[in-house]
């Protein structure tokens, strides 16, 4: 619960509605370890593609929408008959994401303790929506929800439309796939993995839909697109006095979401590093406080990048698509070794039925989002795509030239010194600075 619930809810809203065009169809919509499985069972290349997208793409542009929401909801309430202007929004969003990167490569204690700390701002938030949405529907504020009202459609939505109208629900439920990463930290994960996904998926789906339902108790779908915090104009039109609480929730929500991307997303990178599909610093951590500097660093840049070029909605079609395409390709996975490796012991096994089923929506989904976006969707198979020759120059290629040896070797020793930082299984004694040369030795 605590990975999925973000601030997706606070802002993926108003893109469902815009791509639906009907609120009870915006409302359908809403009721609705990757890197590893893929390169055990498809190879390397494959892998390092997922890996290469997750890099550059996937989770920096999720950190720059949660942190242009987050520097929405703290700036709206000055501009309130306006948008806040967009170096304003820009700023603010770079300037939280580098006070967390520094928290995050000072202590890993400091890093988990924001993160259980503002875990409280996102819970208060929804229930405070939903609470205040049940009180409006309880006194007949729901025309809005009425089956005639509901299916009124502004546009006539096209199959193309109701694919970008998931896409951007989807993003509001990324996360519902970490917990396979801490699978071996479960008790009893045979029992207890499957009991997670169907007691969270359904809870998460209630909630959001729940949400949505108090979104429109209050506003009308007009109002709804026309705000760019949502959350911010529910509390302005119900809260009265109190209208303060909903974006200091939101913030306090979104805030703890980049401290916790910024930690998982560096530790992809690591990960990435240490299985030699990503340079040799970035496996590197600090030499006092054991945090990954050089992987912060890098998922950093990369998201104040994407944050000074693109607009949410586009970044959520844009990332919503490559998680779709890293998700079917990891379902095509275990079709493949149901098939070539039958025998194989699985403690969790579902019907095939279930993935098959999967396949084809996410089959239907992508080709209609990439008709519709050719060019926000495209771009990302492109960037996707630059990951092949990068993976045969960088990882494949073992005899370079031995000057391209001792350029990496230079770039290695120099972000050893400036970061101060070590493998992991170094002595720390030791104040030889551990070159990629060594590393391959």
């Amino acid at each position: 619960l605590g990975n999925i619930i973000g601030s997706g809810i606070f802002i993926s809203p108003k893109g469902v509605l815009e791509h639906a065009g009907s609120v009870g169809l915006s409302l359908i919509v809403w009721s609705g370890g990757d890197y590893s499985y893929v390169t055990e069972i498809f190879g390397g290349l494959v892998g390092f593609l997922l890996l290469w997208s997750a890099v550059l793409i996937m989770y920096p542009t999720t950190l720059a929408v949660i942190a242009l929401t987050f520097s929405n909801y703290v700036l709206q309430p000055a501009f309130q008959n306006c948008l806040p202007p967009f170096i304003a929004t820009r700023l603010l969003a770079t300037i939280c994401i580098l006070f967390l990167t520094w928290v995050n490569c000072s202590s890993v204690r400091w890093a988990t303790r924001i993160q259980d700390v503002f875990t409280v701002g996102k819970l208060l938030a929804l229930v405070l929506i939903i609470v205040v949405g049940l009180v409006q529907i309880c006194r007949g504020h729901y025309d809005a929800l009425r089956p005639s009202v509901a299916f009124e459609f502004s546009q006539d939505p096209s199959v193309g439309q109701i694919a970008l109208a998931f896409l951007q629900a989807s993003f509001a439920y990324s996360g519902w796939n970490f917990l396979n990463y801490v699978t071996e930290e479960i008790v009893e994960p045979r029992k207890n993995l499957p009991r997670a996904i169907y007691i969270s998926i359904p809870l998460v789906t209630l909630v959001y839909t729940m949400t949505n339902i108090a979104y429109f108790s209050s506003m009308t779908p007009e109002e709804l697109l026309a705000s760019n915090a949502v959350a911010v104009t529910f509390g302005e039109k119900l809260l009265g006095m109190f209208s303060w609480v909903m974006p200091i929730s939101v913030a306090l929500s979104t805030f703890g979401g980049i401290n916790g991307y910024l930690f998982t997303s560096s530790r992809l990178c690591f990960s990435g590093a240490r299985e030699g599909h990503l340079p040799y610093l970035l496996a590197m951590i600090h030499l006092k406080n054991c945090t990954p500097i050089p992987a912060l660093l890098v998922c950093c840049m990369a998201t104040i990048v994407i944050l000074c070029i693109g607009e949410t909605h586009n970044l959520i079609n844009y990332v919503s698509f490559i998680n779709y395409l890293s998700y079917g390709v990891t379902i095509a996975g275990l079709l493949y070794l149901r098939k070539k490796r039958p025998n194989l012991v699985r403690p969790i096994k579902v019907s095939m039925l279930i993935p098959i089923t999967y396949l084809i929506f996410w089959a239907v989904l992508l080709g209609f989002s990439l008709y519709s976006e050719p060019v926000v969707c495209g771009l990302g198979m492109v960037i996707m795509l630059t990951g092949v020759p990068v993976y045969f120059v960088g990882v494949q290629w073992k005899n370079k030239p031995k000057c391209v040896d001792m350029l990496v070797e230079r770039v290695t020793y120099m972000g050893q010194k400036v970061c101060y930082v070590v493998f992991p299984q170094e002595d720390p004694s030791e104040t030889e600075p551990l070159t990629a040369s060594k590393a391959i030795d």
